[in-house]
């Protein structure tokens, strides 16, 4: 079975929730052009002032949607 990998981009300040919300939209549109393999979006608010927006890809994809997309760090991913 291939290696998930989630691709997390982080946001701070009173606006991050909202920010992470619109980003995920962002990356659902991209998901849809791009044809990618995987199609799991989400966010995650740790406190008010931090939330981050993911997106989970294959490890062979990873590379291009990496350079392309330009998270700010990235995880194995494990179906919960």
């Amino acid at each position: 079975m291939e290696k998930k990998i989630k691709l997390i981009w982080d946001f701070r300040g009173p606006a991050a929730s909202k920010t992470a919300e619109h980003h995920e939209k962002h990356l659902k549109e991209y998901i849809q052009l791009e044809k990618t393999d995987l199609n799991i979006t989400g966010c995650q608010h740790v406190n008010d002032m931090l939330s981050s927006a993911f997106m989970v890809v294959t490890e062979r994809e990873m590379i291009k949607l990496r350079d392309a997309l330009k998270p700010h760090r990235g995880e194995l991913y494990e179906a919960p």
